[in-house]
């Protein structure tokens, strides 16, 4: 069966990039707009407009290397800083004294932040604390004194910048327990749906050989044997085993990313081509001269995938009412087309199942009811509900919702 792979990627740390980029922008506007206003009051305005030239090229250049963690090299985040750090440096030769003293802005002005907080962004916290500190003795050089404003100035760009690098760490750890999470999940998930499949199939087939042979007798009793000890294991196997999960997940550079493989089968089944099916055409099959089968007169259409695992559920009570009520009980299947579910209901003329017996078969690793119908319904978000009361048969009702597609697992 051809698989594929669908790609769902989880990233809160993304967002942060496009809010860099747009902040690298503005801050570059308004470092320009504070230079116009005073352009007046500075003895060397040359200077300061051939700064201005570099980095407003840089900025606009190097927007693609702030769109995420990727394309934000090292070597980007040193130049970066660099420009930053060599602006600040810039503004005593551009700018008079007495400006300077007063608390004028730098060159860079905010332009500074948004090259720190790419360091944060991209490195956590370590990394903020680093370009920080350089931003911090930059500016303090370039006043000249620790001034108060200046002092402020510094502790606040370095306090914001080792929080936000930390906030990033604290989300890339985050998505990869999330990712995490869902392969567990999906390992569950995958291990149910085979449970399923194995009790429709292989279960039943061991365990009819394994009553058969004990009739025969002979070679064929030693075979039936064999076929018990069997399905002993694969029961076993099936309730308790690991099976290789359908999600992997990774932790790219853009945040966590998990790889669903799917079914290509079942995606297109799902998919815009596939339209619904009739419920009536899938259960049509199970009647008979021992079935009954009461359904609407106009379709039950359910999307395909949801339509199959219901049938499917219905053929495992069915299978359920030959095993234990056997070859001689009667089943009814009652199809009910609700506005907002479909209700499918399997009765039988059974002795019943004795109070307590879901549970100890459930224990032995015997999945009909617990896999093969309460499972599936589960996974396309309805219920199964059982009721049985000894001596007057057993009742499987079957309740789905129109609106749910059924889960790619």
């Amino acid at each position: 069966m051809a698989r594929r792979e669908r790609v769902m990627r989880m990233s809160v740390e993304q967002p942060l990039w496009r809010a860099l980029a747009g902040y690298r922008v503005l801050t570059m506007f308004y470092a320009v707009g504070l230079f116009a206003t005073a352009y007046d009051r500075f003895p060397r305005p040359w200077i300061a407009v051939a700064y201005y030239c570099v980095l407003c090229a840089w900025t606009l250049a190097t927007l693609p290397r702030v769109a995420g963690a990727a394309s934000c090299t090292k070597g980007f985040l040193a130049a970066d800083l660099a420009l930053a750090v060599t602006g600040i440096l810039l503004t005593p030769l551009a700018d008079t004294h007495q400006r300077i003293a007063e608390g004028g802005p730098t060159l860079p002005s905010i332009w500074t932040a948004g090259s720190v907080l790419a360091f944060a962004v991209r490195g956590g916290w370590r990394w903020a604390a680093v370009a920080s500190t350089a931003v911090a003795v930059a500016n303090l050089v370039e006043r000249g004194t620790p001034a108060r404003d200046t002092v402020h100035n510094v502790i606040l760009v370095w306090v914001a910048s080792i929080a936000i690098g930390y906030v990033v760490e604290v989300a890339r750890a985050s998505e990869r327990t999330l990712a995490r999470a869902l392969e567990i999940e999906a390992a569950t998930r995958e291990r149910e749906r085979l449970a399923r499949d194995i009790h429709d199939s292989v279960l039943q087939v061991l365990a009819m050989v394994q009553r058969r042979g004990a009739v025969i007798g002979g070679e064929a009793a030693e075979l039936g044997r064999l076929a018990g000890e069997q399905e002993v294991a694969l029961r076993t196997l099936v309730s308790g085993g690991l099976l290789p999960v359908s999600r992997v997940c990774e932790d790219a550079s853009r945040g966590a990313v998990v790889r669903a493989v799917e079914d290509e089968e079942e995606a297109q089944g799902e998919g815009s081509d596939g339209g619904p099916v009739d419920l009536r055409a899938l259960l049509a099959p199970y009647a008979g001269s021992r079935v009954g089968l009461a359904e609407p007169g106009a379709p039950v259409p359910l999307p395909p995938a949801v339509a199959r695992e219901v049938a499917a559920a219905v053929g495992a009570a069915l299978d359920n009412v030959r095993r234990h009520a056997g070859e001689g009980a009667r089943a009814w299947i009652l199809v009910e087309d609700e506005p907002d579910q479909v209700l499918v209901t399997v009765r039988d003329d059974g002795p019943g199942i004795p109070e307590g017996r879901l549970a100890q078969a459930e224990g032995e690793g015997r999945l009909g009811v617990s896999q093969s119908i309460r499972g599936r319904l589960r996974d396309l978000g309805g219920s199964a509900e059982l009721i049985s009361v000894p001596g007057q048969g057993t009742e499987v009702e079957l309740k789905v919702p129109k609106s749910v597609k059924a889960e790619r697992r």
